[in-house]
């Protein structure tokens, strides 16, 4: 079709398992995924070939950040997971009803009402404080957000240790692990190094 006999290529040796890998990779850019597949996808990646969320935002283009809150859709319940997949969520939509005890309630009234991502925000926030509570104020500079903090407890769980990171608005951050003991480091170590 393109009248072209002769076209430069690249031809790679790879094993099965790098082959199954560079595919799913392409998939991911390649395909028009919806946010719960593309999810799915990563999740894939990161089970299967021992990838960290670091690790795939540089193979595929993306900040770490998006790789984490799309993630984090794969802990709703899949009723919401199953509205994102028909379109009737947004991914933004979807995060903000991550933290709500009953999401899969308040994801009928989001698209029952039109809500938008901010409008499902501020609800989410409302419910979520106390009837007699005064409004929180706004969180201070120091104060984490909520991306730093569900990454956190990703860390905290992956490595059965407690995580604190400190990444102030600009300038270096800083990751602080707890260990209990001595194992623990050790199996620390051994995961650093690759060998955990």
């Amino acid at each position: 079709m393109a009248q072209l006999h002769e076209i430069p290529v690249i031809v790679r040796q790879m094993s099965d398992t790098e082959v199954l890998e560079v595919a799913i990779i392409e998939n991911i850019q390649r395909a028009d995924l919806n946010a719960i597949e593309e999810a799915a996808s990563f999740r894939q990646l990161m089970d299967r070939f021992g990838h960290t969320q670091e690790r795939l935002a540089e193979a595929l283009n993306k900040s770490r950040s998006h790789i984490a809150n799309l993630l984090r859709l794969l802990n709703l319940p899949e009723p919401i997971q199953d509205m994102v997949k028909d379109g009737k969520l947004t991914a933004g939509h979807a995060r903000a009803l991550i933290t709500a005890p009953n999401a899969a309630q308040l994801a009928r009234r989001v698209t029952e009402k039109g809500l938008s991502v901010r409008e499902t925000e501020n609800m989410v926030r409302k419910l979520a404080q106390p009837q007699d509570a005064q409004p929180k104020p706004t969180p201070k500079s120091g104060e984490k957000d909520v991306d730093t903090r569900a990454l956190e407890a990703d860390l905290s769980a992956h490595l059965k240790m407690k995580v604190q990171i400190n990444h102030p608005s600009s300038g270096e951050g800083q990751l602080v692990i707890s260990y209990r003991d001595l194992d623990q480091l050790d199996h620390l170590c051994k995961l650093l190094s690759g060998q955990g």
